[in-house]
């Protein structure tokens, strides 16, 4: 991907600062950096992106139109940014890690780092070490004593754990433009989704675990045509032509939307699923487990996944 015209994430808080404080002097101030510092920026990154960003006057300094918009967009990306920083975080193994977490592929792509970064502005030095799995694996390492709060989207628990609802999640099915299916004028059968070799998840995995128990009235799901360890590959694996597959609606909401993908309404089959934390029965999490399990069921607008009822 070509980023010619993106300027660099200081720079974009830098410009953020400018259009809140309404002067350079004291967005150099908030910086730490000099003014003619600030105005070497700004200048830096007007002939970046190729359009003038601030407006000087005596009265001080504000955003053209087009840089109060470039400011708007760069809101968006700091903040993906300090989700990717969470997340990061919470792999690096050079860390000492006070909160062990483990959590299925889904949650810990779409969910989790979210979650984090809410963590770690109440306790910044809260360190978190991440392991994800499959959702069986999660219940492992939670029984295992392995990890000190899981989050699971398979339908399954035990009896030796204590769950908590942290969202409802849809499974969707989706397939290639190409494929027979995207062109059907009425719902799929169940039978028919059961009897077709799809594209799967691991059998660890809580998306594969949650299908198989939402077909079990119709027929056992046939064996994979190609059975993948992520979900990027099989969105991939399914976009390429490679059969149908079932996805947490979370993880293929960009790839229908740009068309990559098209999903295939199911009559007559419920795919909702819990998502859950759990934790060792009878021992409610404590301290900054707590805490996340907190972050973890608050409400977060515009998140995709519904919050539990």
């Amino acid at each position: 991907m070509g980023l010619q015209h993106v300027p660099d994430l200081d720079s974009l808080q830098l410009l953020i600062r400018v259009a809140s404080c309404g002067s350079l002097g004291q967005a150099a101030v908030e910086h730490g950096i000099s003014q003619p510092a600030v105005s070497a920026r700004i200048k830096s990154m007007e002939r970046l992106v190729g359009f003038p960003l601030v407006t000087r006057t005596a009265r001080g300094s504000t955003l053209t139109a087009d840089g109060s918009l470039l400011a708007d967009w760069a809101r968006d990306v700091l903040h993906a940014a300090d989700v990717l920083e969470a997340g990061i975080g919470s792999l690096r193994s050079d860390r000492r890690g006070r909160l062990r977490v483990a959590a299925s592929l889904t949650v810990a792509e779409h969910l989790l780092p979210l979650w984090l970064v809410r963590l770690s502005a109440i306790h910044p030095d809260t360190a978190v070490s991440l392991l994800v799995r499959g959702s069986a694996d999660v219940l492992v390492a939670v029984l295992g004593g392995d990890a000190d709060l899981g989050f699971v989207e398979g339908p399954t628990i035990g009896p030796d754990l204590d769950a908590q609802t942290v969202a409802r999640d849809r499974l969707v099915v989706v397939v290639a433009p190409t494929h027979p299916w995207a062109r059907l004028r009425r719902p799929l059968d169940p039978e028919t989704l059961a009897a077709t070799r799809l594209v799967q998840r691991e059998p660890t995995s809580g998306t594969r675990m949650a299908l198989e128990a939402a077909l079990r009235d119709w027929a056992p799901l046939a064996a994979p045509v190609l059975e993948l360890a992520n979900t990027s590959a099989l969105r991939a694996a399914v976009a390429a032509g490679a059969g149908p597959a079932v996805l947490s609606e979370l993880a293929v909401a960009d790839d229908v939307a740009a068309g990559r993908v098209v999903r295939v309404p199911v009559r007559d089959l419920d795919l909702t699923r819990e998502l859950r934390a759990v934790w060792s029965r009878g021992q409610r999490p404590t301290g900054s487990a707590r805490d996340l399990l907190a972050m973890a069921t608050a409400p977060v607008p515009g998140r995709a996944a519904r919050r539990p009822a």
